[in-house]
């Protein structure tokens, strides 16, 4: 189940909008301030950010600026009344990667979501094949052969990030802080969980002394 991080101060539209995203398998959590939405950055990993502007604490263009800032590069769409040309530029310098004006229609922002997450794996299709594996992007589920394959959350969160990124080494520095989101993650279970999905015969190539490698041939 997807991720997804609301900064929203008017509870009528937010319980709109966990109501919606919810429908769609969604896991949403929600907060109400920018001190409260940086919080949980540091503890949680999200696959999406969904970003009022005029909040109280510090605004959402402050909050995506001090992520991006620290390296996060979760994608983020701000949803807001601010529609002002100034206002749009200013959102997308501070690093949005889609911006909408408020009012708007939830089926749009629905299919601006979906493109959105099908864009970080670098596809416009929800099925990215590997060999004889299948994953898809809109259920994060992995088929070999058509078969599913059920995964623990670190594997699957495994396997997002090397279909995110086929054919290109991933270190073990930034494989550690990506799983380290609940709990440190030492370099010892990182291996452990690289063999469980190698089990599976997930193509997972070892780079020595540098990391690893999902390769699709």
């Amino acid at each position: 189940m997807k991720q997804i991080l609301l900064l929203e101060d008017d509870e009528l539209l937010a319980e709109s909008l966990i109501e919606l995203l919810e429908t769609e398998d969604f896991n949403i959590t929600h907060v109400r301030n920018g001190e409260e939405a940086l919080d949980t950055t540091f503890e949680n990993k999200y696959n999406l950010f969904l970003l009022d502007v005029n909040v109280p604490q510090f605004n959402g263009f402050e909050l995506l600026k001090s992520l991006r800032e620290s390296g996060d590069k979760t994608p983020a769409i701000f949803l807001t009344a601010l529609g002002d040309v100034a206002s749009l530029a200013k959102g997308f310098d501070v690093g949005a990667d889609d911006y909408i004006k408020k009012p708007f229609d939830f089926d749009e922002l629905l299919i601006r979501i979906h493109a959105l997450l099908k864009k970080q794996y670098n596809s416009y299709a929800d099925e990215i094949k590997v060999q004889d594996f299948s994953f898809m992007i809109e259920s994060n589920e992995l088929y070999c052969k058509g078969v599913y394959i059920a995964l623990s959350p670190y594997e699957l969160k495994l396997t997002q990030l090397f279909f995110k990124n086929i054919d290109k080494t991933l270190s073990r520095e930034y494989l550690l802080d990506e799983l380290s989101y609940d709990k440190e993650m030492s370099d010892g279970s990182l291996r452990v969980h690289i063999n469980k999905l190698r089990k599976f015969s997930l193509p997972i190539t070892t780079i020595k002394g540098v990391g690893y490698r999902l390769s699709s041939s």
